[in-house]
């Protein structure tokens, strides 16, 4: 008899489920970024298993308070974590990705712990049983955001909470920046403010034009702060905080003679790949923008400075796990001294764009009192400027953008801009 034949069969896929579950542990367990994690799985994993891996973790993530609120009626008590990953992983292919209920079944008992696989393996089964039905009257928006999250917002925004956090549910499009006179991939959309859309899941090393450079991945509202800048040909410009490159790319591609500050060291060498790749020029000092002292001051400066990043949770859902209330005062601080610092990099009459991937009104709005003091002079922006964002423009002439703004078209990511001049 051959010894192989009497072990069960593995389902397929399990290489796939097993680095979901490693993902969902890294964010929720070990606290760490899903990119990183992502990019930290076995180099024995092809790019198509870490691909649907990541696709299956993202949408856990994305959905983790609706699926603990069905798994919660069956659980007697708190399974440990590898079995509550097992269930997620399961529950999100059942009620949400369309698995099969054998296969989604199956493998996700086969993940958990030996103890756990009859406990898992019941659960399970009900759900298949009562599918995506189960979903049906919860408020998805306000279990899938955490609270504090929730009430920064209401906060903020009044009731276009619910709209936030909705447009977190699904994942987001993708989005091109192009160099000029570079041709956009046929069926992409042409978007007001002069990016490019192709749909979620897009693999963007199989876009013509890839291996050339003809473009880069920016989201929609990423390219603004490059746009609201109106970088000049021969211009000397600075961009703090610089990687991965986007907005670098933005600048050199107008023709500016860009110095690119990056503090970490990994970060830095990614931005140099990615210009590289572009055929781009830029100089990169590796550095920490808050202490550098330039050569000579700039004609203009881009400061997109470190924050909490959640105005990008529909493309990082792992942000709204990470992130913590302290986290948004501490950004700050770091948020303010990096503006007094490009302040004294600028020469008078320059021009300054600060930006932050964040919804919280501490890392941005807040930072207009800041301003006067520092020599800064707000310079409003116009509708002219944003097409299709009217409605961002606040009454002080900064930008505000939020993932429910184009959400027909797939929504963009929340950022906080404003443009100043030095007197």
């Amino acid at each position: 008899m051959n010894e192989n034949a009497s072990r069960p069969r593995r389902p397929p896929g399990l290489p796939t489920r097993r680095a979901a579950r490693d993902l969902l542990d890294a964010v929720l367990e070990a606290h760490r970024p899903l990119e990183e994690a992502l990019e930290a799985l076995p180099t024995r994993l092809e790019a198509r298993d870490k691909a649907a891996a990541h696709r299956i973790a993202a949408m856990v993530l994305r959905r983790l308070g609706s699926i603990d609120a069905v798994l919660e009626p069956f659980l007697r008590r708190e399974p440990p974590p590898p079995a509550r990953h097992a269930l997620r992983i399961g529950a999100a292919e059942l009620l949400l990705l369309g698995t099969p209920s054998h296969a989604a079944v199956a493998s996700a008992v086969d993940l958990a712990p030996r103890a756990f696989a009859g406990l898992v393996n019941a659960v399970l089964r009900k759900l298949a049983a009562e599918g995506p039905a189960l979903l049906e009257g919860l408020d998805a928006a306000r279990l899938d955001t955490p609270p504090w999250l929730w009430t920064a917002w209401h906060g903020a925004y009044g009731p276009a909470v619910r709209a936030i956090a909705e447009a977190h549910n699904g994942p987001a499009p993708l989005d091109l920046s192009f160099k000029p006179g570079a041709l956009p991939p046929e069926g992409a959309e042409a978007l007001p403010g002069g990016s490019f859309r192709l749909p979620a899941g897009t693999r963007v090393t199989e876009i013509p034009g890839f291996a050339e450079g003809q473009f880069w991945v920016q989201d929609a509202a990423a390219a603004l702060p490059a746009r609201l800048l109106a970088p000049r040909a021969g211009e000397n410009i600075a961009d703090l905080c610089a990687a991965p490159g986007g907005k670098t790319a933005q600048l050199a591609a107008a023709g500016a003679k860009v110095t690119a500050v990056e503090r970490d060291a990994k970060r830095a060498a990614r931005l140099r790949e990615n210009l590289a790749r572009l055929q781009l020029p830029a100089e990169i000092v590796t550095a920490d923008a808050a202490s550098w002292k330039p050569a000579a001051p700039f004609d203009a400066i881009l400061l997109d400075a470190p924050c909490t990043a959640t105005g990008t949770i529909r493309r990082h859902p792992d942000v709204a796990w990470l992130k913590r209330a302290r986290d948004v005062a501490t950004a700050a601080a770091l948020q303010s001294r990096l503006l007094q610092a490009a302040a004294g990099m600028l020469a008078p009459g320059g021009r300054l764009v600060f930006a932050t991937c964040s919804l919280q009104a501490e890392e941005g709005e807040a930072h207009l009192r800041e301003a006067p003091a520092l020599g800064l002079k707000l310079d409003p922006i116009s509708p002219a400027e944003v097409p299709g964002l009217e409605e961002a423009i606040l009454p002080s002439g900064a930008l505000r953008t939020r993932p429910d703004y184009w959400g027909a078209r797939g929504g963009m990511d929340g950022f906080f801009m404003a443009r100043f001049v030095k007197g």
